[in-house]
């Protein structure tokens, strides 16, 4: 491997992976999943302050101001004094449940993040059928949720919990049938594949109702508001989190900026054609359209929570079976008669 090679392929994984030498892919992976987290990272630290911010202006106040420049430096302060607090579990709780449950919530969020697409070289599973995998580790999280509210010995944290657990298995089903459509449109379930599909027209021009249901349920699977009963001060207190300690609260707060990334990402890698962009744009890295991509997303989800009511609970469900469920069926039969059949 000629230094030069190397030196100019340094952010190309397949490259890396493509050698055949197992210290080689080591390195590969090491240097993946490195740029991955700071991306992560940076990302959801500014999309925590620039929500501060966007719903303080929606709300005609200032949000975070002093601490830094524009107040950059809040959400950090935030955490270091969440962190510093005394971890208490509760004594009812099955304490074992109760601690490992949001970890492993936020590990598995994490690690779907590392197995998804940000550049033809950067790329963490190349798997004809990585966009099943993707969605088949999403559906475990409503298992863990149920598992954190319910070990906490709180009632307020068990019914919480329950609830959180009716939203999310009822708007998978939505999900899954957009996703049959998408890969029943492309012939593969590849997430390369899917992205490469879209080199004349995103998916979100082809299949506009597809892209409204999915975006609607990505926000009820990854409890954003109006969907966020787990926030339901008058009546759950803060759902399945209520009896968290402090810095189970901070690993909560990282989990949402994880999963908001997890969201917007998916859909412009589904809907928007991921890192593709025209010819005559080709020459910026296709990391920063991508990402880009999921900053306007994550702000219009942002603009969402400051603009819209939350939902009772039967409005939720009702919303669910009876309109995203029959209009995702539609989606799908359209999808076959014009494009497949």
């Amino acid at each position: 491997m000629p230094i030069q090679d190397a030196i100019g392929n340094i952010f190309n994984i397949g490259y890396w992976l493509g050698t055949g030498n197992l210290l080689y892919q080591v390195i590969g992976i090491i240097i993946y999943i490195i740029v991955v987290s700071i991306v992560f990272s940076i990302f959801g630290y500014m999309m925590g302050w620039l929500e501060r911010k966007l719903i303080a202006r929606a709300q005609y106040r200032h949000g975070p101001t002093y601490v830094g420049m524009w107040g950059l430096l809040q959400n950090l302060a935030d955490m270091i004094k969440l962190l510093s607090k005394q971890d208490v579990i509760p004594t009812n709780s099955d304490r074992y449940l109760f601690g490992a449950s949001l970890p492993l919530i936020l590990a598995l969020s994490i690690f779907i993040i590392l197995l998804l697409p940000y550049s033809p070289g950067l790329q963490g599973t190349t798997l004809g059928f990585g966009l099943l995998i993707v969605f088949t580790i999403i559906s475990f999280l409503p298992l863990l949720i149920f598992t954190s509210g319910f070990s906490s010995g709180n009632k307020f944290g068990a019914v919480g919990a329950q609830r959180s657990v009716l939203i999310l298995l009822g708007y998978e089903i939505p999900v899954l049938l957009v996703i049959a459509a998408i890969a029943m449109f492309t012939g593969t379930y590849n997430l390369n594949g899917i992205v490469n599909a879209q080199q004349s027209n995103y998916f979100v021009l082809i299949m506009p109702i597809g892209f409204v249901i999915f975006f609607i349920a990505m926000l009820a699977e990854f409890e954003r508001p109006p969907f966020d009963l787990r926030e339901a001060d008058s009546e759950l207190v803060a759902g399945w989190l209520t009896d968290v300690s402090p810095p189970y609260y901070a690993l909560a707060l990282f989990l949402d900026y994880a999963r908001m990334f997890l969201g917007s990402i998916l859909i412009a890698i589904l809907f928007f054609g991921g890192w593709l962009v025209p010819s005559y744009l080709s020459f910026i890295p296709a990391l920063f359209w991508i990402i880009l991509k999921a900053f306007i997303i994550s702000v219009f989800i942002i603009m969402v929570r400051a603009t819209t009511f939350r939902m009772r609970i039967d409005g939720i469900l009702r919303f669910g079976w009876i309109w995203l469920v029959p209009l995702s069926l539609i989606n799908l039969i359209i999808t076959y008669i014009l494009f497949v059949g």
